[in-house]
């Protein structure tokens, strides 16, 4: 059965509720950034502590356990995988909200991040199977769009409920509705033949974890595009966790006004970003994917410079205007990394790519993005008192941002080579 027999309706169905389960896992992971000031009231902690329980707390195992997991997803069913990982960090969040102490809280971040490993690798694999080459950036850049809805829903929900309910009740709201979900996956979404979409047969074993992380360090390319990637997701965590913090705290927003503006910008500049960067990603590449490669080097950079006013005005309005630019720009990579690392891998080693992605791009970004950041605000504290988070993201936008692009520009010395090598070892 190929991916035109899969029926247009189903394909684009299961699409989109991928997509829903995507925006899921950004609301249940994404929730707690809207909550740190409340719960640094509550528990009396410094940013060191709140960049730990954003991090390393959540990214240790979601990192970690996406590569085995991934191996589960190249040999059984993938929807069965996610509508399982989905019941457990959907429970998991629900269960932050009884956390009595920062090490209860903890602990449940840690079930939220186990569960959430086994969302994007076998979700990726499906998606190859899908949608053809020539489509498939801009396939998983609708996918992506999961994300900013994802952290539209939880800062616009979890500020409101936060300032005017409470902080538990925030994971509450948001964890429960995902069970159902978990249901709706595992008996509507479709699983299609492996290879479907490129007209080729699934023929071999799956290959073991060793045998694809031996093949990609081959690979220059993708060598590049999981440094750049995590560089670049180092940025993106680190704002998304602390920039509501900042408003508050530099700008004297309230928790309900952050999240209500905050989420808006997410939502719709994230993913015009994300899906924008995929189908430009697509059109550059028929022609030339070096060039696209070199297009998502040249955004990541002007979205750097482009937050450069973003965290040193004063002008609340102005620096809420200004950040639009950045917010679309800076996500324009991630949907054509995602969609050149299937590419260049066998039909049994998607998901494991994938994983193994994730995996730098999530100890990279989400483990030492916040809890780097929170670590140097608390440092540039004794100088600069509460405006020592403002420094702290300027400092990681200039330094982080043009290091991310120059491995992304480095990528497209290699890309081409190495998508005709699908079948060496």
């Amino acid at each position: 059965m190929t991916a035109q027999q899969i029926g247009i309706k189903a394909r684009n169905y299961s699409l989109g509720l991928l997509v829903v389960v995507y925006t899921f896992n950004f609301i249940d992971r994404q929730i707690l950034s809207i909550l740190l000031p409340a719960i640094k009231v509550e528990f009396d902690v410094g940013d060191t502590m709140l960049g730990f329980l954003a991090g390393p707390a959540f990214a240790l195992f979601y990192a970690t356990l996406g590569v085995p997991i991934a191996l589960l997803a190249d040999r059984y069913s993938r929807r069965n995988l996610i509508a399982v990982a989905l019941a457990i960090w959907s429970g998991m969040t629900a269960l932050s909200g009884l956390a009595s102490s920062m090490f209860y809280l903890t602990l449940a971040r840690i079930g939220v991040g186990i569960g959430e490993a086994g969302c994007s690798p076998p979700a990726h694999s499906l998606i190859a199977d899908y949608f053809p080459p020539e489509r498939r950036a801009t396939a998983l850049g609708i996918y992506t769009i999961g994300i900013s809805v994802g952290i539209m829903t939880a800062f616009m929900a979890g500020g409101w409920v936060a300032q005017n309910i409470g902080w538990r009740e925030a994971f509450f709201i948001v964890g429960v509705p995902g069970l159902l979900l978990a249901l709706l996956v595992r008996f509507t979404l479709v699983e299609p033949p492996r290879g479907s979409s490129e007209g080729r047969s699934d023929e071999g074993e799956a290959a073991t974890m060793s045998q694809v992380g031996r093949f990609l360090m081959k690979r220059r390319s993708f060598i590049h595009i999981a440094l750049g990637s995590g560089l670049a997701s180092f940025a993106g965590y680190t704002n998304v966790n602390f920039f509501p913090s900042f408003m508050v705290r530099s700008h004297g927003m309230t928790l309900a006004e952050v999240g209500f503006t905050l989420g808006l910008i997410y939502g719709i500049a994230g993913a015009i970003g994300f899906a924008g960067g995929g189908a430009i990603a697509d059109k550059l590449a028929l022609t030339n994917k070096q060039l696209a490669m070199r297009g998502m080097a040249l955004a990541t950079v002007l979205a750097a410079i482009a937050s450069i006013p973003v965290y040193l005005l004063a002008d609340k309005t102005l620096v809420l205007t200004l950040f639009v630019i950045p917010a679309v720009i800076s996500n324009f990579y991630l949907a054509t990394m995602f969609a050149q690392t299937q590419s260049m891998v066998g039909l049994r080693m998607r998901a494991v790519a994938a994983a193994f992605l994730l995996l730098i791009i999530n100890i990279i970004g989400l483990g030492l993005g916040p809890f780097l950041t929170g670590i140097l605000s608390d440092y540039l504290a004794a100088d600069y008192g509460v405006e020592s988070l403002r420094y702290s993201l300027l400092i990681v936008a200039v330094v982080i941002g043009p290091w991310a692009a120059l491995h992304f520009f480095l990528a497209g010395n290699h890309i081409d080579h190495d998508l005709t090598r699908v079948n060496e070892n």
